[in-house]
């Protein structure tokens, strides 16, 4: 089952176990992209800048999902956008924990939010990105 087929506020593990894997696969694609553009001094460094970037999304992916999940239960509104802003400000604001800049962090919770939340409008109404248009 993906994502989308589990109903909003329902399974939450299941639904932080799926963004989990999902920003993990991201991490990983990114970090071998980084490792590739700045050659690593060694082994031990490349492996420790793929952990560091691997670990930081799939932390991401855990904080949108169980956020998303646990907001929707909480305001008993599953397919409300609202939820999915909420979990992608999480996710921002753990980056601008991690980097230590609430600049960071504010702008990466209004700007995850927001394409969270968006992506939730389109998926609702099916918005779509690529294909012939429906007519």
């Amino acid at each position: 089952m993906g994502y989308w087929d589990l109903e909003d506020g329902k399974d939450c593990i299941e639904k932080t176990w799926i963004t989990t894997k999902l920003a993990t696969a991201v991490g990983l694609v990114g970090s071998a992209f980084h490792i590739a553009a700045f050659q690593p001094d060694s082994a031990i460094q490349a492996v420790q800048r793929t952990a560091a970037g691997t670990i930081a999304m799939a932390s991401l992916g855990a904080i949108f999902g169980i956020t998303t999940c646990l907001s929707a239960q909480a305001r008993e509104t599953p397919d409300d956008p609202l939820n999915y802003f909420v979990g992608g400000c999480a996710s921002g604001i753990f980056l601008g924990v991690r980097t230590h800049s609430y600049m960071t962090g504010t702008t990466a919770c209004l700007g995850l939010g927001a394409l969270a939340a968006l992506t939730k409008v389109g998926k609702k109404e099916g918005w779509r990105i690529s294909g012939a248009p429906r007519l």
